[in-house]
Order: C-alpha cells, then structure tokens, then sequence
C-alpha cells in the first residue's frame, strides 16, 4: 500500500497540474483568458441564475398539435397509397378521434390493402420513419370493409416527448446561438419548459425571440386567381390565399417546393442596393428541388413564406442552380439578424405559451456569493485548525490534500461548464467537511495499529489496508444518493448533486492517494521510530 510506481506517480502529479490549470481561468481577468492559448483551458465557473442574476421563464406546450399533425401525415400515406397502388381504392379517408379511418371499396382488396397498411404500424415507424425505440405507434384493425389506424397511447407519448425535446433545442438555438450564455432549459412533466438566461435582464425580449414560429417555406404562386376572388378569400383546390408583407393578398399553391427544414445556413447581409438581407443556403435534397422549379419557371413568380405571410413574391429571372438564394425586403439590420437567427434555429414543432416569468436580480446573487465564500472559508479554516491540532504532522499532510480538493471542484465544474448554484455551493461546503472523512479513518486506524505494537511501516500500511474498504463503500453510497438526486431532481437540487459529486470523487482522489503518497513519501526518508501521530 506504501510503494508508488513511476506511472502512479506520473498519474497523481498529472491530475493535479491538470486540476491547477482548469482552476486558473476562474483567477483571471476576461481579457487574461481570451489571450490564453488555445490549448490551455480558458473557461470560469459558469454561475446559475440565483447567483448571477437574470430571467427565468415557464413555458406552456401545446402537444395536442403535434398529435394533429401525426394523424394528417397518417391520412396522407393513406392517400398516397391509394394513389401509387393501381386498382386499391380507399374511400372516405377521415380523421375520428386519435385515428384514420377509411373503407376498402373491393372485398378482394381487403388482403392486398392490409399488406400494403401493415408498414405504418410497425413498431418504430414515424411520421419522418426514424425510429422510435421500437414502440408501436400504430394499431390497426378491421371490420369488413372498413379499417381503423389509431394512435395508442405509448405513440402519442413518443409524439410529445420528441416535439418538447426537438422545441427545447430550438429554443436553444434561438436563445444562445452562440453557445456561450450558458443557459439552461429542460423539461417539466409532459407538457412544459423551464428556461433560465443568467445575465438576462429584459425577459420580453427572450419571449419574442423564442415564441416566434419562424416556419419558412418557398412555394408557387398562382397568378389565373382574379383580384375580386383573392379579396373574397375564393381559390380553387390546392390553393391558399395569403396576405403579402407588401400590402394586398397573393394565391399560393399548397404544395411546398422547399421548407426551412432544407436550410443548412442563414445569415444577415445586404442586397444590391445596400438593404438588409438574410442570405441562405439548402442542403442537397433542397437544392435539387430547388434547381429544378427554378429552371421549369423561368419568368413565373414564387412565394417566400414566413409563418403564413408572404414576405417577397419574385420573378424567376433564371435557373437557381447554386443551392443558395438571399431573402430581401426585411427591414431593419436588427430584424435581418433576428429573422436569420430564427431560420437558422428552425421552426418551433409546438406553439408555446408563456405561464411564468420572473427577473431575478443580481444583487441576491452577490449576497449569496458572499455568504458563499465566508461559509467555505470559516467551514475550511475550522477543518484545517481541527486536522493540524488533532493529527499534527499527519494533519498538515490532510490538509494540503484539502487545499488541492477544493482547486480539483472549481477545476472541474469550469472544465464540464456546470452551473454553479446557491445549493451548489453548499454542496462544496458539505465536500470541505466529508474531504478529510476518509483521512480520519485511516488516522484513526494508524493510531490503533501504532498502540497495538506495530513498527511505523506496518502501522501505516495496516491503516490504509483496512480502512480503504470502508472508505469506498461510504463514497459509493453518498454518490449514489447524489446520482439519484441528479437524476430525479431539477434546477437547484441538481446543482447541489453536480457539486456534491464531483466532491466525493475528488476526495477519494486526494484522500486514497494523494495523502498517502505524501505520507509514505515522507516516512521513507524519515525513518521515525514512532509515528506522530
């Protein structure tokens, strides 16, 4: 237990140069670590929002819409097998609830129409035929001539939960597009989101960025429809009427040529004239179809749409080959950059409403960060008096292992970017005083070993032997309610067991090792003749 090889060595002196320099940008001036080099760790403690202050926003999500739409995508491949299935007829395609329903209009069709139907209720298969964790979305049954698709329960709950999360990463890109706020939103239940942004301080502004649905698509326009029909709201099949940004009303066929959803890029700029711009690009797929409208409707009008308003109508002077085409007629150079940040992000699968909202000012979180730092330096002053007292030369060997623990904590919640909050700092205070817990069994054990007989070396060596057992069941289990915490908990508790932790594994670092090493270190060139202990 007392000799170290080179490579344990290596590995104890590594971690703690490691910990040093995660630790080092909290120290620093923004300046100091924006001129850091690039391999050298650069980011501080990230602190939550009762720390630093901001906004805290409770959004409501309307999942019933999704489960809408499940079931018009449901109806259209319903549809679309009709179509590609030469002599299978359905009739009455309809919705009824949480299912499709139709009729076969041959008994002889009844076999081939349920062959071709089995697919769409295959465990897994979704509306965009990504897979869905091998849950049955789809029921089908039949009765004589007429069918049923439904919805069960577990496919509505797939529906839901993958349009909160695909929201949440949405509201994520709109909000820190960056990556650099270091905000937090997660779930709440099936149908709500939390949304923090520490440093924030004008809540309406996040409202109207991320409450926008930003659903862009480019489609034809219809110019056969008269000018009395489009005041009239009047227009054939396949065709929609929209109000234009430019003032009157413009007819647009339903199909969509391309959507947002093709956008691989969308940027500000300005035209030709020196206006603000959005300058976009499609991914491959978008960019064929793109190409191909394009070049058969030379001289033919199309519309770009944003959220059912026609924001520019232009002529198709040539063939768009490139992929890539710029949105005029925006506005301001804010509103370029907003609408470009909103493309970019994509379009809201769910409308979202908000139910709370609150500014949580900084100076609570000054307060609290002070009251922070003295608890951590009396709670750490009173251990290190107490180890230093009690166990003397032992003691001071404990402590400076206490010291490289608390630098191990702030290193590695500013390498992982975890969000330090007002629990998380008494996680840190609660680690200060488990920290040297591991320390006093050993001690404690070394000092029974020492009174029972036994030289300084087999003293030692016994000390560790057979307190480390009871060393590592005790942390595994106080990291197991941490994990559980983390797990079961939001907001604040997760912060206390982020924190909670890190401490644990950090202190079996330095207790199991690090002391042990500077112990055996010392006792090897010493040689004492007792322990002073």
């Amino acid at each position: 237990m007392l000799i170290f090889p080179r490579w344990k060595v290596v590995m104890i002196f590594g971690v703690i140069l490691f910990g040093i320099l995660t630790a080092l940008p909290n120290f620093l001036s923004e300046e100091q670590r924006n001129s850091l080099p690039d391999f050298l760790p650069s980011k501080s403690l990230s602190l939550g929002l009762d720390l630093q202050g901001g906004v805290h926003l409770l959004w409501g999500a309307e999942t019933e819409d999704v489960v809408k739409a499940r079931l018009d995508n449901l109806a259209d491949q319903v549809a679309d097998i009709r179509r590609n299935e030469s002599g299978l007829n359905f009739k009455n395609i309809r919705q009824d609830g949480h299912s499709v329903v139709f009729t076969v209009s041959r008994e002889d069709m009844v076999d081939l129409a349920r062959e071709k139907l089995l697919p769409l209720t295959q465990p897994g298969a979704t509306a965009g035929g990504l897979m869905g964790g091998g849950v049955t979305e789809v029921e089908m049954t039949r009765d004589g001539l007429d069918f049923r698709l439904t919805l069960t329960d577990q496919g509505i709950e797939v529906q839901k939960r993958d349009a909160i999360a695909r929201a949440i990463e949405v509201m994520r890109k709109r909000v820190d597009p960056e990556g650099t706020k270091e905000i937090t939103i997660q779930p709440q239940g099936s149908d709500r989101i939390i949304l923090e942004v520490p440093g924030a301080d004008d809540p309406q502004q996040i409202i109207d960025i991320v409450g926008k649905t930003a659903k862009l698509t480019f489609q034809d326009v219809v110019t056969t429809v008269s000018q009395e029909d489009l005041m009239r709201g009047r227009a054939g099949p396949g065709v929609t009427i929209l109000d234009s940004k430019e003032g009157g009303r413009i007819a647009v066929r339903n199909r969509v040529i391309v959507s947002g959803d093709d956008l691989t890029d969308a940027k500000a700029s300005f035209d030709q004239f020196g206006e603000p711009a959005v300058s976009f690009s499609f991914n491959t797929s978008g960019s064929k179809r793109f190409a191909n409208h394009t070049r058969d409707n030379i001289g033919r009008p199309f519309a770009i749409i944003l959220d059912n308003t026609v924001i520019s109508a232009p002529r198709i002077q040539t063939a768009i080959l490139g992929g890539s085409g710029q949105i005029t007629n925006i506005g301001t150079t804010a509103q370029a950059q907003e609408l470009a940040t909103l493309l970019k992000a994509g379009a809201l699968p769910v409308k979202l409403t908000v139910m709370e909202q609150r500014t949580v000012g900084p100076d609570l979180g000054a307060d609290a960060i002070e009251a922070g730092k003295e608890a951590s330096l009396i709670g750490f002053g009173l251990v290190v008096l107490y180890m230093f007292l009690t166990y003397g030369r032992f003691g001071l060997a404990a402590n400076f292992a206490l010291i490289t623990n608390v630098v191990l904590i702030m290193g590695a919640l500013s390498l992982f970017q975890a969000t330090l909050t007002l629990p998380g700092i008494a996680g840190v205070v609660l680690t200060i005083g488990m920290a040297v817990d591991a320390n006093v069994l050993v001690f404690e054990r070394i000092r029974e070993e020492q009174s029972a007989g036994r030289k300084p070396f087999d003293a030692m060596a016994q000390g560790y032997s057979q307190a480390f057992s009871t060393i590592i069941d005790a942390n595994i289990t106080t990291f197991i309610a941490a994990a559980i915490l983390y797990m079961l908990g939001s907001g604040p508790v997760q912060g206390f067991a982020v924190t909670l932790g890190i401490g644990i594994l950090t202190s079996v670092f330095t207790a199991v090792l690090l002391t042990r090493f500077i112990l055996s270190t010392w006792l090897t060139r010493a040689r004492p003749a007792k322990l002073p202990i």
